[in-house]
């Protein structure tokens, strides 16, 4: 696979092959020519082009994690980047860097040097397998670029690697890394946690804590935090291995570090009895697994935990301020902050759309249904605009310690008071020509005025937190939803649906649904 991101030779006019931003990033494999040196060469030139755009002339914080084609990607955008006179920060003494380290230090920096805009990259494919590779750009805003700014990074890097990659600016990656500066991301981070978790709390509460990097960049953080005693924390899996092979196989028999997943999960379940509370992370830590006594939780339940405590918790957070969640996140989530007299941000599946809000202080938090999330400070700062695994884990452990309440107890408190939800996700095959037709649907699409039993109340294909297209369809009742919109990659749409009152009714409204949708696809 190393050898293959060096030398394996691509013909790049095969669409395929070229360099192409999801919603997080352009993720791929050296050895299906979708991730080698010379996407990492075009992709770093192309950012160095933006930041020039753009007026960007202050530090670039670079982080990466413990995927096998990390390490050599991250040696890649340091020869470009030097080479195009940009100040490169780097963890101090070789370590890998998480998401919300990166999201952290830009913002720290923003702050302070209002007339130097710093920016990041995160060299990470998240939560794949050992064998991807995945790069990722932050602006100055701290969060993960929007599409425009993807856009413009995905055509010029094409564009150089169309014209193999010659105008690429590049030193020696020995003579690049001596002109990078050292940066204590970990240190950094650390010391401000109290910031934005009750560290107090934590403390006076005497909890045992497990906390798993899964193998990833976490890891640094974890063990900082494990050397104060009166934490309670313990590092349940300290090793590091590109090939993650300490991992249980994933549902499907894959490799995959999905810190939400039952399956991945399993060396951590397998011990929760020794903890009070304990924690997973994914390799860029920007996703957060959170297990205690009843097992994993559902991220849409933890989610909702934490809305519920912190509107209640808060006290520097004004009424004000908004609470974020996608489409599909539950709406359990939409019953809760009713109850407290807030104002529900609703927005399109991704964290990108969260990214404002935060960063100018009018959103308090932003939740999304593949368990990641992140909240401003106690004073209602911006913490960090990306997700950040590793203080919803430590939200998790301030709610037991303030509470006296495991979040599987408090969520089932939360049931007692606003209803029992079940929720599902699945996939459906989708032609090329249905997936199209997903972006003409409108609310006069759906001619019917029940589904599932129930009248339809409403039918989106917008959200209506932005007005942003979701590229697909939500139809709402009173006691359930669906939601479908098509993968990116895939010949599949994905469905999902909610119900408040029983699993019957959930699979009802998810054949309704199919048989609604294959009516006007």
């Amino acid at each position: 696979m190393l050898n293959a991101y060096l030398n394996l030779s691509i013909d790049f006019s095969d669409k395929s092959k070229q360099v192409s931003f999801g919603t997080s990033g352009h993720r791929g494999s050296a050895l299906s020519g979708t991730f080698n040196e010379q996407h990492l060469l075009a992709i770093a030139q192309a950012v160095a082009d933006y930041r020039h755009q753009q007026g960007i002339n202050g530090p670039l914080f670079l982080g990466l994690d413990t995927h096998a084609l990390s390490r050599p990607a991250w040696q890649t955008v340091v020869s470009v980047l030097v080479a195009n006179q940009v100040d490169v920060r780097v963890a101090k003494d070789n370590l890998v860097t998480a998401t919300p380290l990166i999201s952290r230090a830009i913002l720290a920096y923003n702050a302070t040097q209002p007339a130097a805009q710093a920016d990041g990259l995160i060299i990470t494919p998240s939560h794949n397998p050992p064998e991807d590779g995945g790069i990722k750009y932050n602006p100055a805003n701290g969060g993960p670029a929007d599409t425009e700014v993807t856009d413009w990074i995905q055509q010029r890097a094409n564009d150089y690697l169309l014209q193999g990659c010659t105008k690429v600016r590049q030193l020696e990656f020995a003579a690049a890394l001596a002109q990078v500066t050292e940066y204590d991301y970990v240190g950094e981070y650390v010391a401000e946690l109290a910031k934005v978790v009750d560290m107090t709390a934590i403390r006076r509460a005497k909890l045992r804590i497990g906390a798993d990097p899964m193998g990833g960049s976490a890891l640094p953080v974890w063990q900082v935090l494990a050397q104060d005693e009166s934490l309670g924390i313990s590092v349940t899996n300290p090793v590091i291995d590109d090939s993650f092979a300490f991992m249980p196989p994933d549902h499907d028999g894959r490799i995959r570090m999905d810190c939400s997943s039952t399956a991945a999960m399993a060396n951590l379940l397998d011990i929760r009895h020794d903890y009070d509370l304990a924690f997973g992370n994914d390799p860029d830590a920007d996703r957060h697994g959170i297990v205690d006594a009843a097992g994993l939780m559902n991220p849409n339940h933890f989610l909702c935990v934490c809305v519920d405590y912190l509107i209640a918790h808060r006290e520097g957070w004004s009424k004000a301020l908004k609470i974020g969640k996608t489409l599909v996140t539950s709406s359990m989530m939409d019953r809760i902050v009713a109850s407290h007299g807030r104002t529900l941000y609703e927005v399109p599946v991704g964290f990108k759309w969260f990214v404002e809000g935060l960063h100018e202080g009018w959103l308090a938090f932003g939740g999304e249904e593949s368990a990641g999330a992140s909240l401003v400070t106690f004073d209602a700062k911006p913490w960090s605009t990306d997700k950040d695994g590793i203080v919803l884990c430590l939200l998790a452990a301030e709610i037991t310690a303030v509470t006296g309440l495991l979040p599987s107890e408090y969520y089932a408190l939360l049931e007692k008071k606003h209803g029992t939800p079940v929720y599902q996700r699945i996939d459906a095959p989708a032609t090329v020509e249905q997936k199209a037709a997903f972006k003409q649907l409108t609310a006069a699409s759906i001619n019917q005025t029940e589904l599932a039993g129930e009248k339809i109340i409403s039918v989106l294909t917008q959200a209506p937190g932005n007005q942003a297209s979701i590229g697909g369809i939500k139809v709402v009742t009173q006691n359930g939803w669906f939601a479908a919109r098509p993968s990116g990659t895939e010949a599949l749409y994905k469905i999902y649906a909610e119900s408040f009152i029983s699993q019957a009714h959930l699979q009802r409204l998810i054949d309704e649904a199919k048989q609604l949708l294959s009516s006007v696809l």
